[in-house]
């Protein structure tokens, strides 16, 4: 028992997402676990870092051994806390950020709280995002939680590569359709977004992101390929965002005058 795997559950979502019980779920299989957690929603956070105000991190509870933190800061905060406050002094085996009520597929990615805090992770620790397409706060996590024990088992067995996480996605289909699960690469794409103009009941002006996604790119290998055909998207992310391909493309700045 003493050896078990310290496995740290984090989210975007917040302390009262069902996605994040469903996430306890995969993990108490395999480890002691232990939650950070955002005190209110903090989805589309991306890989933001709280420096202005003072960060607070409470436990609210402990059920079924496993002890639940909550914070007033962002998803990357919560894997910061977690490691540095809440489990100062032990060295964590695997950060499991989610499970996610909405895909983060393709170009989401860099918007993505849940996949912002994995990311964090991957510096030093073995990390996974997961996310269903489902977007309702009663999302049927079935199939994540089935899948995601899989993948953990097999992470926690076999390790990851240095500073790779990852980026895993289930389609909004029952869990029996599910065909399997495939590697795949990120899908290049981007989205078509727009500022639509409302009022509120005072009638002030206020506007509201709206949008959808746009590909350009419907390769076999890529995640919104797998999502379309009833696979599970499991794609390995890395936090270095330099464009290899485009290096001898801008050479000429170098003797730029």
């Amino acid at each position: 028992m003493e050896n078990r795997p310290l496995i740290l559950v984090v989210n975007d979502d917040g302390y009262e997402a069902r996605g994040l019980e469903a996430m306890v779920e995969v993990a108490r299989e395999f480890g002691e676990v232990v939650v950070v957690a955002p005190d209110t929603v903090r989805s589309a956070m991306g890989h933001a870092i709280t420096m202005n105000v003072p960060l607070h991190v409470h436990h609210y509870k402990t059920e079924g051994g496993v002890q639940y933190w909550r914070t007033n800061g962002t998803p990357v905060d919560c894997v910061k806390l977690g490691q540095k406050v809440v489990l100062r002094g032990r060295q964590v085996d695997l950060v499991l950020s989610g499970i996610n009520h909405g895909s983060n597929s393709s170009v989401s990615v860099i918007y993505s709280g849940t996949m912002g805090a994995a990311i964090e992770a991957s510096f030093d620790t073995p990390a996974v995002g997961l996310s269903v397409q489902d977007y309702s706060p009663d999302a049927d996590f079935t199939a994540a939680v089935h899948y995601g024990k899989i993948i953990v088992k097999a992470v926690l067995e076999n390790g990851l590569p240095p500073h790779v996480c990852l980026n895993v996605n289930v389609p909004k289909i029952p869990f029996g359709e599910i065909k399997g699960m495939k590697v795949t690469r990120q899908m290049d794409g981007y989205w078509y977004e727009d500022m639509e103009k409302r009022e509120d009941p005072y009638g002030r002006t206020y506007y509201w992101l709206t949008g959808h996604l746009v590909s350009t790119d419907d390769k076999e290998d890529t995640c919104e390929w797998a999502l379309r055909h009833n696979y599970i998207s499991i794609q390995p992310v890395h936090y270095d965002l330099t464009a290899y391909h485009a290096m001898n493309d801008i050479k000429y700045l170098e003797n730029a005058r």
